[in-house]
């Protein structure tokens, strides 16, 4: 019988036990054992392929794993299915900051060229993940992998495009969209940050009224003054009356417009508006069919309408219109502490100009609709459950989604005479159905729908709301039976790690030991060596142990063996109800405490006692309970316990640990 190593030498094991997992076939859900009937699916978050994997991804790949391995330990035909994410904006932007360092501008290139580069770039990026996601140890079905732009998938979100097209569920129009001056494109609700500034508020009399901005650059164009047609200090004056008066450029003639949109308790209750750069206002211009005038360009400069301005940024702008403003008295205070929420690109905090597009949009009311429904009914069971009241929130107060990008990198909107691309959530919404080969696959017959989809708490509304609504527009069926969120890792400064800001820690890093949490990893660690070293004293124990001989247990074996299935039976319970954390704690401290502290203990002076009888006894209760503590401890460190389970002297022994029930 062979013996352990005196120590675990992960660098050594690690790679050999992958290898012989990849050659088992297991991973394939194919390949399992003909016992393993039942589908259990989970599809891999499609990960960046901008970039090393950072430490958020490895807890992702940990619980995917934990869950893939129990689901197949216990019978199921497991499949988890790989995948990586072309992650249109959000890899332009990393391929930006590559160019700027280089010196080069995304701006000076031709769009097949910097295409071609980034595809490049995503292909080296490539490799490099899945070497990444082998390392942590992840049993994924590699003959299954996809990327988003692979031929089907984009054949899927093309079918899905032309779908929705002919259900009068797409249309292109000219609507305020988010505009990032640094990156040149429009981006959804979704991809702005909120971020509070502090401003000078001023206060500005214009002809009889005084309003209040804290953006005079975008007032050159307002020839409309609203106010509430219920507010008393301004009955006597009529919708649509005209007034003369001096504004900044020379005198002008306003009309006063009366509408239930303005807020009387802000500012003086009366407000310009200038519908191209500002949402309230725009929607208050279609109301009443008012006309639209740009301001400032696309650049973020000042245009033309702007006089002695024209071409200045806006906050060089600003100090200078309000010199003019006072010259001529229009200036009635200024308040200098003025904190504000303002909207800016969630990539590059540049501050999102609002401006007046042609964009492809789509219609969300119709596709929420049955989200909520199923929802509502239990369908989609999140984990933890607050998630619920979140996605329904943002699904009953949905608008429609502007779907248009000006990039080049992603799947190109067909038909489109500007070559603009689709979000990049617009395919990634479709994910879970495309990568099993929706409609017709022999997959999707199979494993739709899956059973859990698990990622960051951040992208409920970005990814998992998506899917859904595209799934039961498409398949008619929820995607996926549980929703699990995991938190999300931060940095040192407490912000989300993100391959585009540049603040990640390579898990590999981890591995080798750089601190995260430091005593964490020091304490997993040293019970790694306790596992070693427990199995290790076991092992060398059996060297006479002859599986066949009948042994006579005592009534306290039998009730250690008791006691331990009653053990297992909580844990199992724990992990179907998806509390890893509970469960893991549960093995750790039973295989420590009870199993090394007392049983080990208690069974050396058996095993050294010199009672054939007796020692036979404890060397079939210690590889019990050895052998069933390494199947428990399997989903959570596959490595170590499939490198001693090879070992073990065993009877009716698995090829390998990762099939065992």
């Amino acid at each position: 019988m062979t013996e352990l190593q005196p120590q675990y030498n992960a660098k050594e094991v690690e790679d050999k036990i992958y290898r012989l997992w990849e050659k088992s076939g297991f991973f394939n859900p194919d390949n399992l054992p003909k016992s393993h009937k039942k589908p259990f699916t989970i599809i891999m978050p499609p990960t960046n392929a901008n970039g090393n994997l950072h430490a958020g991804h490895a807890l992702v790949m940990t619980i995917e794993d934990i869950m893939t391995r129990y689901k197949r330990m216990r019978g199921f035909k497991a499949l988890w299915l790989p995948g990586l994410d072309h992650a249109g904006f959000e890899t332009q932007v990393v391929y930006e900051k590559k160019l700027e360092k280089e010196g080069r501008s995304r701006f000076k290139m031709n769009p097949e060229e910097l295409y071609k580069e980034i595809w490049d770039f995503t292909e080296e990026n490539k490799k490099n993940i899945k070497s990444q996601v082998r390392k942590i140890g992840s049993s994924c079905d590699w003959s299954r992998e996809k990327f988003t732009l692979d031929e089907d998938i984009v054949k899927t979100v093309y079918q899905t495009f032309e779908k929705l097209n002919k259900d009068n569920l797409v249309y292109k129009g000219k609507k305020i969209i988010n505009w990032c001056v640094k990156h040149q494109t429009s981006l959804s609700d979704l991809e702005t940050a909120d971020s509070e500034k502090v401003d000078k508020f001023y206060y500005l009399k214009y002809g009889p009224f005084t309003i209040a901005t804290a953006r005079p650059e975008t007032k050159f164009g307002d020839k409309y003054v609203v106010m509430h047609p219920k507010d008393k200090r301004y009955k006597d004056w009529a919708d649509g009356q005209k007034i003369e008066l001096e504004w900044i450029n020379g005198p002008i003639t306003a009309t006063v417009i009366k509408d239930e949109a303005i807020d009387m308790e802000f500012g003086t209750g009366v407000m310009t508006i200038t519908p191209w750069h500002d949402q309230v206002d725009f929607e208050i211009a279609e109301r009443h069919n008012l006309e639209k005038e740009q301001i400032i360009d696309f650049y973020g400069k000042l245009l033309p309408v702007a006089g002695e301005f024209t071409g200045m940024k806006i906050l060089e702008a600003r100090p200078k219109i309000i010199e003019k403003l006072q010259s001529k008295g229009l200036v009635e205070k200024i308040e200098e502490n003025y904190k504000h929420i303002t909207k800016t690109c969630y990539k590059c905090g540049t501050m999102i100009e609002p401006q007046i597009k042609e964009q492809w949009f789509l219609k969300m009311k119709p596709l929420a609709e049955p989200a909520i429904k199923a929802i509502k009914k239990g369908d989609v069971k999140f984990i933890p459950e607050h998630y619920k009241k979140i996605a329904l929130h943002w699904l009953e107060n949905i608008i429609d989604w502007n779907i248009s990008r000006q990039i080049v990198w992603g799947i190109p909107i067909p038909g489109d005479t500007e070559h603009q691309v689709f979000d990049t959530w617009f395919s990634s919404g479709q994910w879970p159905y495309a990568v099993l080969g929706y409609p017709n696959g022999k997959d999707f017959k199979t494993f739709w729908p899956t059973d859990v989809m698990e990622t960051g708490g951040d992208l409920i509304f970005f990814w998992v709301s998506r899917m859904i609504m595209f799934s039961l527009y498409n398949t008619k069926k929820v995607p996926f039976k549980n929703v699990y969120m995991h938190g999300v890792v931060l940095d040192e400064k407490r912000q989300k790690m993100s391959k585009s800001k540049g603040n990640v820690i390579n898990p590999l890093e981890l591995i080798e030991n750089l601190p995260l949490d430091e005593n964490k990893i020091k304490a997993y660690r040293n019970f790694a060596t306790k596992i070693w070293n427990a199995s290790r004293f076991v092992m060398m124990n059996l060297a006479d142990y002859n599986p066949k001989a009948k042994v006579r247990l005592t009534g306290k074996d039998k009730k250690t063996l008791k006691d331990f299935q009653k053990q297992i039976k909580e844990i199992t319970r724990e992990m179907d109800g998806f509390k890893f954390y509970l469960a893991s704690e549960k093995i750790y401290h039973y295989f420590w405490h009870t199993f090394c502290d007392k049983i080990i203990e208690e069974q050396k002076l058996r095993l050294l006692g010199g009672n054939a009888k007796d020692r036979a006894c404890s060397q079939h209760v210690l590889l019990i309970l050895l052998s069933e503590l390494l199947k428990l401890l399997h989903p959570f460190m596959p490595f170590i316990t499939e490198e001693i389970y090879q070992q073990l002297p065993i009877k009716e022994k698995m090829a390998c640990l990762m099939v065992e029930s």
